[in-house]
């Protein structure tokens, strides 16, 4: 059993004092975040709404009503900087202290190192700041990933670069809701889509608030991940995304996020943004290919 808090305590603070730069650039959604851990053999999560109640419980509160009396805690394993209850005042010394009084065991996980860098929220969150997606990769053992429902848009992409006027073949996307306002990443990405054809489908994406459309719409200027599939195939349909679930693996950032002057512009950007993503993914095939082969001999 794994338990969080929903959302992150700084954010609670953040939104408490109106002061909403102090709220912390999210990683994963709650939904990344459960899928993850499933994946990693969790079968139970509880999830703590961190709220003006449990932002003043005292530490000794906390593990009286929470650990031992709400779940019964027998083991429990927190990390080296682990801090709990009102002011942060709770440390693993304290519970170590209570677990010998009250009969279960308390143990702290090290840290754990990556090419000498810690690996942590912090350097998570950093790395995808930096637009460095191969170092977040590498600390957290996968590609960094988005996933959710498939939603409708305005449909505006299917219009631009259209093969002809009134077709609806030029850059149609698939559009995933990104649950918080700030992002720990944003701009403009190669990727892959998992979730619709058996291998996935190579993109570019755009995560953000895209400058270059009324923040308005239909959207009510959410964060969105937009994606174009370079090859959509024709099995799918026009409509097949649209409900499905799908992971989009952010592989490498191309640039922020532009604003163009006019959907001429923003056209030709795109266009260019694809070129791009198709030389990173035919480099990235040939590298695969040649290391295949150098394992052959």
């Amino acid at each position: 059993c794994v338990m969080t808090f929903e959302p992150h305590p700084r954010d609670f603070f953040a939104k408490l004092h109106n002061k909403p730069e102090l709220a912390p650039a999210r990683i994963a959604t709650l939904r990344d975040k459960l899928l993850e851990l499933e994946s990693c053999g969790i079968d139970q999560v509880v999830v703590l709404p961190f709220d003006e109640r449990l932002a003043s419980q005292t530490p000794e509160d906390f593990i009286q009503s929470v650990l031992v009396k709400g779940l019964g805690v027998k083991y429990l394993l927190v990390g080296d900087d682990f801090r709990f209850g009102a002011k942060r005042a709770g440390d693993y010394a304290m519970l170590d202290a209570a677990g010998q009084q009250q009969g279960f065991d308390v143990a702290r996980m090290n840290s754990y190192e990556v090419h000498g860098l810690r690996v942590s929220s912090s350097a998570v969150r950093d790395a995808l700041g930096r637009g460095d997606m191969e170092a977040v990769a590498r600390l957290l053992g996968r590609p960094y990933s988005i996933s959710g429902h498939v939603v409708h848009g305005r449909k505006l992409g299917r219009g631009l670069g259209a093969s002809k006027e009134g077709a609806e073949d030029g850059f149609r996307t698939l559009n995933l809701r990104f649950s918080h306002w700030k992002p720990a990443a944003s701009g403009i990405f190669n990727v892959e889509v998992h979730g619709l054809t058996p291998q996935p489908l190579i993109g570019v994406a755009n995560l953000g608030i895209r400058p270059s459309l009324d923040p308005h719409d239909v959207n009510g200027g959410r964060v969105l991940l937009e994606t174009h599939c370079l090859d959509w195939h024709d099995s799918l349909g026009p409509e097949g995304g649209y409900g499905k679930i799908i992971r989009v693996d952010l592989l490498h950032k191309l640039h922020d996020e532009l604003k163009y002057d006019s959907l001429e512009a923003l056209t030709v950007g795109i266009a260019k943004d694809c070129d791009d993503a198709r030389a990173f993914f035919a480099s990235r095939h040939g590298q695969t290919h040649r290391q295949t082969s150098r394992d052959r001999i």
